[in-house]
């Protein structure tokens, strides 16, 4: 066999191989569950935010957030604008992204939360134009009721 034909041979297997994952990479998406309120447009922004980071979104608008939050153990001194899970991880408010794959890949110790309290402006879904982002902590909370800084953002950047 001829190093050209070798090397295509090769490339036809690579490529049978790439198409025979894609189906094993498309089940790996993470998958979050959205409530949110039906007149909040900062959520649907963060919801977006969320599908263009390659996550799965199911958005469901609810007349109150409140029943999902104690569902999902939310401490009262954490709460913001909307609630998700993904993958058994409770989330408040505008969570980057990058912060819920972190967490995921990490599974830290008995957190079972990630918060950002309030809106800061410049977290993904409360950009503003002509307005400097803030810096803001996602909080991480415990099966103990404890709670701790888990990642610093300024805007939608780690930092």
């Amino acid at each position: 066999m001829s190093d050209y034909a070798a090397m295509k041979r090769r490339c036809m297997f690579s490529a049978t191989a790439a198409l025979l994952a894609a189906p094993a990479v498309a089940q790996r998406q993470e998958h979050v569950e959205v409530w949110r309120d039906p007149h909040c447009g900062c959520c649907a922004a963060w919801v977006e935010h969320l599908r263009t980071e390659g996550f799965g979104v199911t958005d469901r608008v609810v007349p109150s957030v409140a029943p999902f939050r104690r569902m999902l153990g939310t401490p009262a001194d954490l709460l913001s604008c909307h609630a998700g899970r993904v993958a058994g991880l409770a989330l408040e408010g505008h969570v980057p992204a990058f912060s819920i794959r972190r967490a995921l890949s990490e599974r830290p110790a008995g957190v079972i939360g990630l918060a950002v309290p309030a809106m800061p402006i410049g977290s993904p879904g409360m950009e503003m134009p002509g307005r400097e982002p803030e810096t803001y902590d996602v909080i991480a909370w415990t099966t103990d009721g404890r709670q701790r800084p888990f990642m610093r953002f300024t805007g939608a950047r780690a930092v």
